[in-house]
């Protein structure tokens, strides 16, 4: 019998309705995969951080029957300062086991119960002064989407609680159906938790050419040894203007978002090929099946054989 994972959300005071939606959302897409229930500290409801208040069905007991536990965010006014008595009785019913997610300044609220000390997180770009100046324990990342650090795992701003989500789908059941609860949601598949949080410019001027096209090009073409000349050269761009759009654009270099995607087009077909290792390297434009195990380990922390032999396990 399928195993359903039990997600459930902490709403706090000042709770952002859009994040708070996140993990119903994403998870109720997932196939049957996760049950999403939603609480308070003390069962009643809460106010948003708009113009109205949420009504929930449950309180913090169901906190203990819980296999993820995300703390959603609330607006930069209602966070906490220290550990209110409410919220750290309700993180105490969490079991030790228990995976625990914050999305944006949730963050505030997890490093106030300690549970991120001495660990890689990351939070809103706009907080992070903030943060520091509250939490120096942790070892805060704000360049980044997203961080896993063991069973804590922590996020930036808004879109990136989807990011998270995702991720976590990715991680449990794989990319297939990652990929289908992001096309259901319509929602882009996969943003590495390395991407920037900041993009300068990510919509173009009126008139300004985009790189889009090129990025949708390289696609199509990762077997290839693309060089950053042949992207520029595709996007009539020089390689000065070309580099600089893209990152403006993207947040990532050209060659580090090309590095992204090939690992990202690997993991597919680990996932749901027999080829090779060197035979999945050469289709998603790695020159070696070592250079794909030294550019999967970096990302990952795994080898291809046990990536693979995890979701034929799972399977």
């Amino acid at each position: 019998m399928q195993h359903v994972e039990r997600v459930v959300v902490l709403a706090l005071d000042g709770v952002y309705p859009f994040e708070l939606g996140i993990p119903s959302r994403i998870f109720g897409a997932a196939d049957g995969r996760y049950e999403v229930l939603t609480c308070t500290v003390d069962g009643r409801p809460v106010r948003t951080n708009a113009d109205f208040s949420v009504a929930v069905e449950h309180g913090p007991e169901i906190l203990e029957t819980a296999d993820t536990v995300v703390v959603a965010s609330m607006a930069t006014p209602r966070i906490p300062t220290g550990l209110p008595a409410g919220i750290a009785a309700a993180l105490a019913r969490i079991r030790p086991d228990a995976r625990i997610v914050s999305i944006c300044t949730a963050a505030f609220v997890l490093a106030a119960a300690g549970l991120l000390d001495g660990r890689r997180a990351t939070t809103h770009w706009q907080v992070v002064d903030h943060f520091r100046a509250l939490y120096p324990q942790v070892d805060l990342d704000p360049d980044v989407l997203f961080v896993q650090d063991g069973r804590m795992l922590t996020s930036a701003g808004a879109a990136s609680g989807v990011d998270i989500c995702l991720h976590i789908v990715r991680t449990d059941h794989g990319s297939e159906l990652a990929n289908a609860v992001a096309r259901s949601c319509v929602v882009p598949p996969f943003r590495d938790g390395g991407q920037a949080q900041y993009i300068q410019q990510p919509v173009p001027d009126a008139g300004v050419t985009s790189t889009a096209a090129t990025r949708d090009w390289a696609l199509t073409r990762l077997d290839e040894p693309l060089a950053l000349t042949d992207l520029a050269r595709h996007a009539g761009m020089s390689l000065r203007t070309f580099a600089r759009r893209f990152n403006d654009e993207v947040g990532l270099s050209p060659g580090r978002w090309l590095i992204q995607q090939r690992i990202a087009r690997a993991r597919d077909l680990l996932e749901a090929s027999d080829l090779s290792v060197d035979q999945i390297a050469g289709r998603v434009g790695f020159a070696t099946g070592a250079s794909l195990r030294q550019h999967l380990h970096a990302a990952i922390g795994v080898s291809p054989q046990a990536y693979r032999r995890t979701f034929q396990e799972a399977r």
